[in-house]
């Protein structure tokens, strides 16, 4: 199967803001959750076998993590007109059906994955408090038909050296997946970079 490869992005980096809406019309952006000590801005799909392999991991992740501290914030930035499993509803039973505990947003005009240089799903990005990129890498070393279990270790390993204030994982692989799937006038504005760096 077709495989993409998340982009470089230099730690330190400055999470973007966004506002979002979830299946319920709620906006939600990072600004919501300005006293978590980490925040993980993740893009999924409800249909990219790299992520259907690792979703019940995540949510379990998400469980473990919340009284630690750790807010997930998910977003779907696939065009819905062309993929169907993509759009806002499905989101929404996605979330049921998966007993997602974290906000998961649609990025309808997929500006908030260009801002992020975002390119595949899943493709994660660990926040500290102050919101700058500690992790950008997979979350473990599964990969549709490898046999490997999903134990989400990679992630796990991060989130924990940022709670205990070790400097950021100096092994960060970067994470595999599927494409996102840009809607043709957005394919030009997709690998462009709008983060802003640390000062």
């Amino acid at each position: 199967m077709p495989k993409t490869e998340s982009r470089p992005v230099e730690l330190g980096t400055t999470a973007p803001e966004f506002r979002l809406p979830d299946a319920q019309g709620r906006l939600v952006g990072p600004g919501d959750f300005g006293s978590a000590p980490a925040l993980l801005v993740a893009f999924i799909s409800n249909r990219c076998p790299f992520v259907i392999g690792i979703r019940s991991e995540l949510a379990a992740f998400a469980r473990r993590t919340a009284p630690r501290g750790l807010q997930i914030i998910a977003i779907n930035s696939n065009d819905p007109d062309a993929h169907p499993e993509e759009t806002l509803a499905r989101i929404g039973q996605e979330v049921e059906e998966q007993g997602y505990t974290f906000p998961y947003l649609k990025d309808w005009d997929q500006s908030v994955a260009a801002a992020y240089d975002a390119a595949c799903t899943p493709d994660l990005y660990l926040f500290d408090q102050d919101r700058k990129l500690v992790y950008h890498g997979q979350f473990d070393e599964f990969r549709p038909g490898n046999d490997v279990p999903v134990t989400g270790k990679d992630i796990q390993a991060a989130f924990d050296a940022l709670l205990s204030g070790a400097a950021p994982l100096a092994a960060q692989t970067p994470s595999i997946g599927c494409n996102i799937k840009w809607r043709p006038e957005a394919e030009v504005i997709a690998p462009v970079t709008t983060a802003v760096a640390a000062e």
